[in-house]
């Protein structure tokens, strides 16, 4: 096995108290990775690909990506294998898919060959992608509600998941931060946030409550469907901790100042909410989703303890990952026993989760 980028280099020291890490120990966050890496090796299939097939390259590439970020480079045996079966998926258009989700798998598969982009090996593939990923976003005038997102092809109505991974997937492939397709992503993203003003002038964000103020809904267009159950009583849309983590990552992906009004009201809802328990807003519903948006923006935020609305200190990094441990099966898996989102196919919850433990070391101190 041939270790290869994101060295676990870490501090051997324990606990959260003044002058302690506030993370686990590269040792720890190891010995799960290695767990996780067996399962996989024992899941994947002739061609190089996982289920479920359903996402098409989509969770290989979450797979190969999570192994990599523990240092599993491209020579080793299982992350070769994903790679090349991407690579038989990419299009000649510059996507990369089968069938459908075609958003969905280019932004998770460019972010995967950026990962693994040793001496410029992906550098076309990643910006043929990028190129491919423009055509997918919403035009129009700006103010126009879907003006700026995406969706799960050209044709799907935007929503925010789908939107802050391609925002991600751009930056990852290194276009600038004030590029109109991220900064029209932007504007998408702050019509989904309950924050009213000038940046979501939607009656739903008017109506929300305080619980819900400054964070995500999944989509703006729920507000018109009469049979959504994302509406409060009181007519506003419920704010969800996935997307609010998403929301909120895209914002400092794209360079956006922790004291923009979106960002500050972004971190006023987590610090009101936060947990490691439940996806707020959902309980178990995406749980690991959650997981991995929550990891990854708390690590944009560049904060190693996060102070919540009560005061109370939480070296998250540390919290994150001893939940994630405690939930680790035997064969080195996870699962969700809610069914939502396929979690509970263990391929794709694995995924999520080493992930989420990825951005929790090295350990490091106040």
């Amino acid at each position: 096995m041939k270790r290869f980028l994101f060295p676990l280099v870490a501090l051997v020291i324990a606990g959260p108290a003044f002058g302690q890490a506030t993370g686990p120990t590269a040792k720890e966050v190891k010995d799960l990775a290695d767990k996780g890496y067996a399962f996989f090796k024992g899941r994947q299939k002739a061609d190089g690909s996982f289920e479920p097939a359903r996402g098409g390259p989509g969770t290989t590439a979450l797979i190969a990506a999570s192994l990599i970020r523990h240092g599993y480079g491209p020579e080793d045996p299982v992350v070769s294998k994903a790679l090349a079966y991407m690579e038989k998926n990419v299009q000649p258009d510059g996507g990369i898919y089968n069938k459908f989700l075609a958003n969905y798998t280019t932004c998770i598969a460019l972010i995967t060959f950026k990962e693994a982009n040793k001496d410029g090996k992906y550098d076309k593939v990643i910006a043929d992608a990028a190129k491919f990923l423009k055509t997918l976003q919403q035009g129009g005038p700006e103010d126009a509600q879907a003006f700026g997102g995406v969706g799960y092809d050209a044709a799907s109505r935007p929503d925010v998941s789908n939107t802050h991974f391609f925002v991600e997937a751009l930056v990852a492939a290194g276009l600038p931060k004030d590029d109109p397709a991220i900064k029209n992503a932007l504007v998408f993203l702050g019509r989904c946030q309950n924050l009213p003003g000038e940046s979501n002038k939607m009656a739903f964000a008017k109506k929300a409550t305080a619980a819900d103020k400054g964070g995500f809904v999944y989509n703006p267009f729920d507000a018109d469907n009469a049979k959504s159950n994302k509406k409060t009583p009181e007519g506003g849309l419920r704010s969800e901790g996935g997307m609010t983590y998403s929301g909120l990552k895209s914002f400092l992906y794209a360079g956006v100042d922790k004291k923009d009004p979106r960002v500050a009201a972004a971190l006023k809802w987590i610090g009101e909410h936060y947990t490691v328990d439940e996806n707020p807003g959902m309980k178990d519903s995406g749980l690991f989703y959650y997981y991995h948006t929550f990891a990854k923006a708390m690590a944009a935020n560049g904060e190693d303890v996060f102070t919540d609305a009560k005061g109370k200190k939480h070296p998250w990094k540390a919290e994150l990952f001893a939940t994630l441990k405690k939930q680790q099966k035997a064969d080195g898996s996870w699962a969700n026993s809610n069914g939502a989102f396929l979690e509970n196919a263990p391929e794709l919850a694995t995924s999520f989760a080493l992930l989420a433990i990825s951005y929790t070391t090295p350990a490091t101190t106040k």
